[in-house]
């Protein structure tokens, strides 16, 4: 028997299936082994010696593998072919020797780049031994991002009171979104203005020119800065004689982009499909690992963890050939392209990622995938069908016409641009972020030289400069990317991490930087500048790349750096919390005081009105306070949010009373009110609605007031007893509503516009699925899908908020994720990660304990297992424990920051 091993379930059962009954494929669940969450675990002082500690609940998958081993006759290390797949073969394999189950056992490692029968059959063939520099690299970059988590989070906490922790690329991210909102913030407008004519030729065909030139001088975009200037621009034109001077047409290519790298793939979707970089990562890797198509689960996508371009020759030959059959020979290349991969090592640098059949066209997959699946297979297999098409073949046209006015001449310029043949662009163009304005796409008339025109309209705009935009979680990436910041496998878990720590929040799509994560950028700045500057990141990132390579060593490295490292620490050791504070508000002034409007001064206390507002530190972070404390006890935050800038104003009359509507800040947050107490009786409150979770004070206009005011609506009838449906807002959501029956809806927007044939199902679907006993233990649950070896995956609403559950093993959504939108992946995932940290309950263990042991024994526990319940009063006993030890909290934030800090 040969023992394979592999990272996941999903996977090791598919590939079981490929191998046959030689061949038992067991799963290690990722990672078994990572460095203790206590300081010691890294010893600079013993030449960079590891601990390495067993995850207790890997510890008994463990002694399964071993059992399995000893009797082998081979072991294969199957897991991914990247530096985290080499890193877990390597765990795998020391663990199996201190348990001494390893003998004479051939041990051999196998990769593939896809999970398909024929990929897996032919790694089989072409075995190697471990790659000691890729498990090298994976211990530098794991011991210099504990190094930094564990040193410089607790400098953070004693030097800035309430701040988190901070990891090595984390923190060089969180200062790209910090410096961008600097950026905003700093930027001074500048005035300018166009002049755009509305041209005829003699046929009577029309054109938009602009003016470029006057006297002989080019005039560039912001040249003409005051309205006088463009005044004196639009007299001359309006009296001006109009020739066209140049035609010039020049044929252009444009050439389809390479297919998906890990970056690109992630910018992409975020872009066209709206997903998060750490959720198209998820997705993509239940495409990468297996589906059930016709009776056989089979892998869809190559490995999405890649920085390489290239794609293997076979799948070349077949997407030519899709090309031809699909859209016609014109749009199959004479050649095949090439691409080269940009990154400067390749030691994540295997083939892009695409299909693993290009035959398998999209629409064939429709109600084999979830949604989410579906868009993103579609999005993979368009891009890479699209890099082996034709070019696109484009007409460039640029029209000078000579304006005489008197003794002035001036010129002005129209471009078009034409698309002589679509090539590739019939099937996929690149999304972007920042759309600047283009003239180029618009269709020229005919026009010859010297040809007289006529002036129909002349547009005088004035416009103002607008500061760079906020990053978009795809510009971020790709920003990094060019940078040379983090790799393919970290930039999901970067932003992740930047989210969950609420150093920034996405809006709208943008990154903000949040006060708690300026705050600790302007500390790191200030006084461990050198650790998040981005040349020394990078050059960091190059010299772990070049450990993989086998050029440097890697303890060289680490010691290179703890040797700088610990002195900037030992620089401020001495440093009190006074003087960073100091430093603090001197750099972050302009942002936490702007101006007044009044023109008074910022820093000026409004409540004893001689104090001195200045920046302050607390248990719960930084805040702004005043100089005469504890006389006077005010206190805000860094800076007024926007639901406080954006509450207290009138958003305008009800057309039906003729009373005002304004958005109020309340004791629980922001809310719209219809007119005063005045306006009614006494004893009576003003009608009042509160504003949905989820949607910015900011963005809510008089309409959406008068919505929500109207809320609860009656939608109609219902058909059976005549009694009314009505829709509104409530604690859980948006919901409708029939006599005792609640049910939720699917979308906040909805509950405006919900019919009554919808709402009459809502109801009814409620109906059947019965009372139940309880508040929270009425929600059966919402089916999701299965879960490749736990079953049956459900989402239910319970007392703490809403999980997802499979086989007993339960798992809370995160923030931003509800019932109504988690997937299936999503659910996978979450429930993979809390099985992979022992949870679940105690009905779940024991089903799962039934399938090893007799009935009788599984009964037997499950009962010792009740007994051994803890009390109510235990359980409290326990929580206060907790909150007596600091210490071991404060550690368990090192260690994430230094889990994900690279």
């Amino acid at each position: 028997m040969n023992i394979v091993i592999v990272e996941s379930p999903a996977k090791a059962k598919t590939i079981n299936k490929y191998l046959g009954p030689s061949y038992e494929v067991v799963a290690s669940f990722g990672h078994i082994r990572d460095l203790p969450a206590k300081n010691g675990s890294v010893d600079p002082d013993d030449d960079f010696r590891m601990i390495w500690e067993t995850d207790p609940k890997a510890a008994g998958r463990m002694n399964e593998i071993a059992r399995a081993v000893k009797t082998a006759d081979k072991l294969i290390l199957a897991t991914d072919p990247d530096r985290e797949g080499e890193a877990i073969s390597w765990h795998v394999l020391e663990v199996l020797k201190q348990k001494r189950a390893l003998k004479d056992q051939a041990i051999e490692r196998v990769v593939f780049n896809a999970i398909t029968k024929q990929a897996v059959t032919d790694a089989m063939k072409h075995p190697r031994q471990i790659d000691g520099a890729l498990v090298d690299a994976y211990m530098a970059r794991r011991a210099l991002d504990y190094l930094v988590g564990f040193t410089l989070s607790p400098v953070l906490w004693r030097k800035l009171p309430g701040a988190r922790s901070a990891g090595r690329v984390q923190s060089v991210a969180l200062r790209l979104v910090c410096d961008r909102e600097q950026e905003i913030e700093s930027f001074v407008p500048r005035e300018y203005w166009s002049l755009v004519a509305t041209l005829a030729t003699p046929r009577g065909d029309t054109f938009e020119a602009r003016l470029v030139g006057a006297d002989g001088k080019k005039i560039q975009r912001l040249d003409i800065g005051s309205g006088a200037e463009a005044e004196a621009f639009r007299r001359a034109i309006e009296a001006a004689d109009f020739t066209v001077a140049t035609v010039e047409a020049k044929p252009a290519r444009r050439n389809p982009q390479a297919p998906f790298t890990t970056s690109t793939l992630q910018q992409e979707a975020s872009r066209k499909l709206g997903l998060a970089p750490a959720i198209t990562m998820r997705i993509a890797q239940r495409l990468y690992e297996g589906v059930n198509i016709g009776g056989e689960t089979t892998g869809l996508i190559t490995y999405m963890r890649t920085d390489g371009v290239q794609i293997a020759p076979e799948a070349i030959a077949q997407a030519r050939k899709v090309i031809g059959d699909q859209y016609g020979g014109d749009y199959v290349p004479k050649a095949p392209r090439e691409y080269q991969a940009k990154a400067k090592n390749a030691q994540e640098a295997h083939e892009a990622i695409r299909p693993t059949d290009l035959a398998r066209l999209p629409s064939t997959l429709r109600g084999k995938l979830d949604p989410d699946q579906a868009r993103l297979y579609e999005l993979i297999w368009t891009r890479t069908i699209a890099s082996q098409m034709e070019s696109a073949e484009l007409e460039r046209t640029t029209v000078d016409i000579a304006a005489r006015a008197g003794s002035r001449m001036l010129e002005l310029r129209a471009t078009g641009q034409v698309i002589k043949f679509d090539g590739f662009l019939k099937l996929y163009n690149e999304g972007r972020d920042d759309d600047p304005e283009d003239d180029e796409n618009r269709r020229l008339p005919a026009m010859s030289e010297g040809e007289r025109l006529t002036r129909e309209d002349l547009r005088v705009t004035q416009h103002f400069t607008e500061p760079p935009p906020r990053y978009s979680e795809a510009s971020l990436v790709k920003r990094m990317e060019e940078l040379g910041i983090g790799r393919p496998s970290t930039y999901a878990s970067i932003l992740q991490v930047l989210k969950d720590r609420g150093y920034v929040r996405l809006d709208k799509r943008r990154l903000h930087a949040e006060d708690k994560g300026r705050v600790v950028i302007a500390f790191l700045e200030n006084f461990f500048r050198r650790y998040v500057e981005y040349d020394f990141t990078a050059s960091l990132e190059d010299q772990l790349d070049r450990i993989s390579n086998n050029e440097v060593d890697w303890r060289q490295v680490l010691k290179d750096f703890w040797r700088d490292f610990m002195g900037a620490v030992d620089d401020i050791k001495d440093l009190r919390v006074a003087e960073v504070l100091d430093t603090l508000d001197a750099m972050l002034g302009p942002h936490i005081f702007p101006p007044r409007e009044d023109g008074g001064d910022p820093r000026q206390c409004p409540s004893c009105g001689n104090g001195r507002l200045n920046l302050k530190a607390g248990k719960f972070g930084a805040f702004v306070g005043c100089s005469n404390y504890p006389e006077c006890r005010y206190t805000r935050p860094l800076v007024a949010n926007g639901e406080s800038e954006a509450a207290d104003r009138i958003l305008g009359k009800d057309p039906a009373s003729g009373l005002d509507v304004a958005i109020k800040s309340g004791r629980f947050g922001p809310y719209i009110q219809l007119g005063e107490a005045k306006d009614v009786a006494e004893g009576e409150k003003p009608k009042r609605a509160g504003i949905p979770k989820g949607t910015s004070p900011a963005d809510v206009d008089l309409q959406l007031a008068l919505n929500l005011l109207s809320l609860p609506r009656e939608v109609g009838l219902h058909p059976e007893d005549g009694e009314p449906i009505k829709a509104g807002i409530g604690r859980f959501g948006p919901y409708v509503q029939h006599g005792k029956t609640y049910a939720s809806l699917e979308a906040g927007d909805e509950v405006f516009t919900i019919g009554l044939n919808r709402a009459v199902t809502l109801i009814a679907e409620k109906i059947a699925k019965g009372p139940g006993r309880g508040r929270f233990k009425t929600d059966p649950g919402k089916p999701v899908g299965d879960h490749p070896t736990l079953g049956p995956i459900v989402v239910k609403n319970g007392r703490y908020g809403a999980y997802v559950s499979a086989d007993g093993i339960n798992a809370t959504l995160p923030d931003g994720r509800t019932p109504d939108t988690v997937t299936l992946d999503e659910a996978i995932a979450l429930i993979d990660e809390r099985a992979a940290k022992g949870g679940g309950k105690g009905g779940g263990k024991a089903k799962r304990a039934a399938k090893k042991a007799p009935a009788k024994k599984a009964a037997a526990k499950k009962t010792v297992a009740k007994k051994a319940a803890p009390t109510r009063s235990a359980a409290k006993t326990a929580k206060t424990a907790s909150k007596a030890t600091p210490r071991k909290s404060a550690a368990n934030s090192a260690a994430k920051s230094a889990k994900v800090g690279g």
